[in-house]
């Protein structure tokens, strides 16, 4: 199985891999990774409180310790513990670096209730999406990280916005490149732009950044 490393900005940031037969979903998938300090006791605590565990724990050699594992609403992430220290944040917003992930959630209230519980985040601004409810924001330290909304009643799960220097051109790229545009751009609290994308071979992702133009 080719595992590939993606870089910006001079450190690795994501991988990319093809799944074996029998395991590939309908369409490729973005999973994002949260940091645990033991994966073993966090995946049982995360079967206990009503998630799932898909895969592992195991190791990878000379890496790390990781999980496939989902919250009670059936949104897949990952749990990871490095080998050794970890090496420094990227800046916030850093161009190629995830600056937002969002949950789209049955009840975003109810998984809040669980990752508040596993992984000590705490609640950021709320906003008011007017018919699609609460919008709300959450962080794990210092500034805010994501958001989550109840707007995923058929299959919840993880959305990752990369951080682009210009939306415009960034969106641009995507269909330049054999990609989509589903929705946007589109001005959120902040000043900032989002633009929701798919890749050619039907991926979703979104992009986030400010307007130039």
């Amino acid at each position: 199985m080719e595992y590939k490393l993606v870089s910006a900005g001079g450190r690795d940031v994501a991988g990319i891999m093809t799944l074996p037969e029998g395991q590939r979903p309908p369409h490729p998938v973005w999973f994002g990774y949260i940091a645990a300090d033991d994966v073993d006791a966090k995946a049982a605590e995360i079967s206990a409180s009503g998630g799932q565990v898909h895969k592992g724990p195991a190791d990878i050699p000379m890496v790390g310790r990781f999980a496939v594992v989902a919250d009670p609403q059936g949104a897949v992430f990952m749990l990871f513990k490095g080998n050794g220290a970890p090496p420094p944040p990227a800046p916030p917003m850093a161009p190629g670096t995830v600056g937002w992930n969002e949950l789209h959630a049955k009840d975003w209230q109810q998984d809040w209730n669980f990752y508040e519980r596993l992984f000590g985040w705490s609640k950021d601004t709320a906003h008011d999406m007017g018919p699609a409810g609460t919008y709300q924001l959450f962080k794990a330290s210092g500034p805010a990280i994501g958001g989550m909304i109840s707007d995923a009643p058929a299959q919840p799960h993880w959305l990752y916005y990369f951080a682009v220097d210009d939306i415009d051109a960034a969106a641009t790229r995507v269909t330049d490149h054999g990609g989509s545009v589903t929705s946007g751009p589109h001005e959120v609290p902040g000043g900032a732009w989002i633009v929701h994308t798919k890749d050619p071979q039907g991926g979703a992702f979104a992009l986030v950044g400010l307007r130039k133009g």
